[in-house]
């Protein structure tokens, strides 16, 4: 097994409160990261907001978001995970706000449908 596997966190699962897992909350079936400062100065990463985008996607089972470094030096880095949860613009709505995207400002990337979301056009 690749020993770099291994180090790398289980990032949805809570841990004690000197590990990355002290920075979820989870409501309902939403989970996100709510300290996105605090979650890469624990991974010892520099949170730059001009050098990260926010990658939104959607399944029929799930909705995922995840940070991705605009030049590829850092890994990806899951922020918010929701099982059961419909497309909607609320939903997505309910993500952003959790995440602080006002605060943060980061460039939005996903489908289509992520798109029209935005846009509050129901496809």
């Amino acid at each position: 097994m690749d020993s770099s596997r291994e180090k790398c966190p289980n990032f949805f699962v809570p841990q004690s409160s000197s590990s990355v897992g002290a920075f979820f909350r989870k409501k309902d079936d939403l989970l996100v990261y709510y300290d996105v400062d605090g979650l890469m100065n624990a991974l010892g990463i520099k949170h730059d907001q001009q050098e990260w985008r926010l990658c939104i996607g959607f399944s029929k089972l799930s909705l995922k978001a995840a940070l991705l470094h605009n030049g590829n030096q850092h890994p990806s880095i899951p922020v918010g995970h929701a099982v059961h949860m419909k497309e909607t613009y609320e939903n997505l709505q309910q993500l952003l706000n959790k995440l602080e995207h006002s605060k943060y400002g980061w460039h939005i990337c996903g489908d289509l449908k992520v798109v029209s979301l935005l846009m509050d056009l129901q496809m």
